[in-house]
């Protein structure tokens, strides 16, 4: 059952989300070549702790770290390690925060020093889609709206959409109900409420849509060992439009980068 947020639950998971995206704009200029995720890890989690908040994926579901980091093949929920990063590198960093009650989860893909363009194309592409699937959410649609949108937009580039992987409601809990795929039919699946949190996330791989699980239970690879792609944010649905929670300011403050992307999706700019 899809549990519809009041305006003011809908500001506190707003709070949790920007909490999220501070703490990937710290650690934007923290990737680099020679660092170890360990050492990111690290941050993310104090960061989190300083902002009077608890780390949303430590200890879920038994998972050990504070962030899911992914690099290259791997897609999503990939264990920190001492491993250092190394010049062309991508990296999905996957955050939660719970606080207040409620968690925010977002998710944006790193490059590490020069990434060679086919991989910055993925990249820029999987981005792209992620606000595609946004647009969609929105007062009379439905789940395979949302999925439509993503699938359509990164198959027409050649690129394969991760089906065992879904993005999903958001609130009081990590996973709540719906799940919302990156692939479906439009006019399909759940319809969409006033007041609801969605976690919308296009997980893209460079070759075959395929994936396997490896033996510690939790990191996930292309089964072709091309490259992924993954970016997140968190949107609840206000006055029949998408209202971005999360955002991707602070990583692009600490890289120097101007974006326009998210205005459509934001009620008023975010100042601080």
């Amino acid at each position: 059952m899809i549990i519809a947020k009041t305006r003011e639950e809908i500001e506190l998971m707003r709070e949790s989300a920007l909490i999220v995206s501070k703490t990937l704009g710290a650690l934007a200029s923290e990737v680099k070549p020679g660092v170890t995720t360990l050492h990111l890890d690290k941050i993310a989690e104090t960061c989190i702790r300083d902002h009077g908040a608890i780390p949303g994926f430590l200890g879920l579901y038994d998972f050990p770290n504070s962030l899911c980091m992914s690099p290259n093949e791997q897609v999503v929920h990939g264990i920190p390690n001492s491993k250092p990063l190394q010049e062309g590198d991508i990296i999905s960093i996957d955050c939660g925060a719970l606080k207040n009650g409620f968690y925010g989860d977002h998710a944006y893909t790193f490059e590490v020093g020069e990434v060679d363009p086919r991989t910055k194309k993925l990249l820029e592409v999987t981005k792209e889609s992620l606000y595609k699937g946004i647009a969609e959410f929105k007062h009379g649609n439905r789940v395979g709206d949302v999925g439509y949108a993503i699938q359509k937009y990164c198959e027409d580039h050649g690129y394969g959409i991760v089906r065992e992987l879904v993005g999903h409601g958001l609130g009081a809990k990590m996973h709540e109900d719906p799940e919302m795929p990156n692939y479906g039919k439009r006019g399909r699946g759940k319809k969409f409420i006033e007041g609801m949190v969605v976690a919308i996330e296009p997980m893209v791989n460079r070759g075959t849509h395929r994936i396997k699980q490896h033996n510690d239970g939790w990191t996930i690879t292309t089964r072709d060992g091309e490259p992924s792609a993954h970016f997140e944010h968190d949107v609840a649905l206000v006055d029949g439009k998408p209202e971005l929670l999360s955002t991707f300011k602070y990583i692009y403050d600490a890289l120097g980068i101007t974006s326009d992307e998210e205005d459509a999706f934001r009620a008023q700019a975010i100042t601080n």
